[in-house]
């Protein structure tokens, strides 16, 4: 059980070490609860920071259960295996695209504020949240970064469901993780404060950096 995302970070800060100071580095948070962390590791391994903006794609009847998730320059995931089990239509897939991928489009441009993303071409990402339930996310996430091309994809997250771990750890360079719990029926289970991010005090993070 973590205190909060600050002191999910700095733990896992420890077990990042090896990148303190490590040139062509870049610590990325998924927004918004892994930004916090993302700032956590920035400060503690003296990196530079940015966010990335993804949107789950829920299902149709139950709209917390992801079935997929779209990121910039519409990089899309779909858990086709969960689509194909809850009958997820193309007109359905099609429709919550367009209305995710316009939400986070307004999103990305409210955060920035301006301010673009850095550049990541032959650069080690660090790609951080403050928890792993399904994967959709980090899967979108790691799909955008290996189209822009980055040397090394490493993933850091305090806490990440057992049977996800197994089926997403191949697309990673490394996996760095403080606990894999058998039972996970929520990634706020495991923070004694798990407060909403919010989108302000994501800017200021960026502004930070």
């Amino acid at each position: 059980m973590f205190k909060n995302r600050v002191e999910a970070g700095r733990l896992l800060s420890e077990k990042l070490r090896p990148f303190r100071n490590k040139k062509n580095t870049i610590v990325t948070g998924i927004t918004r609860g892994g930004a916090i962390l993302a700032r956590e590791l920035s400060l503690e391994l003296n990196l530079p920071l940015d966010v990335i903006v993804i949107k789950k794609i829920g299902a149709l009847n139950n709209p917390e259960l992801a079935v997929g998730a779209v990121g910039p320059k519409k990089t899309v995931y779909w858990d086709d295996e969960l689509c194909i089990r809850l009958q997820v239509s193309k007109q359905e897939k099609t429709r919550s695209l367009k209305s995710k991928n316009q939400e986070r489009i307004n999103l990305e441009r409210y955060l920035r504020r301006g301010k673009r993303a850095r550049s990541l071409k032959n650069k080690t990402v660090i790609l951080t949240d403050d928890g792993i339930a399904t994967g959709s996310t980090v899967l979108c996430a790691q799909k955008f970064f290996r189209k822009q091309k980055v040397k090394r994809l490493i993933l850091a997250t305090p806490v990440i469901a057992k049977d996800t771990l197994s089926n997403i750890s191949k697309y990673f360079d490394d996996v760095i993780i403080l606990d894999t719990p058998g039972e996970f029926y929520a990634i706020g289970q495991f923070y004694n404060d798990f407060t909403q991010v919010s989108n302000e005090d994501v800017v200021k993070i960026l502004k930070s950096k």
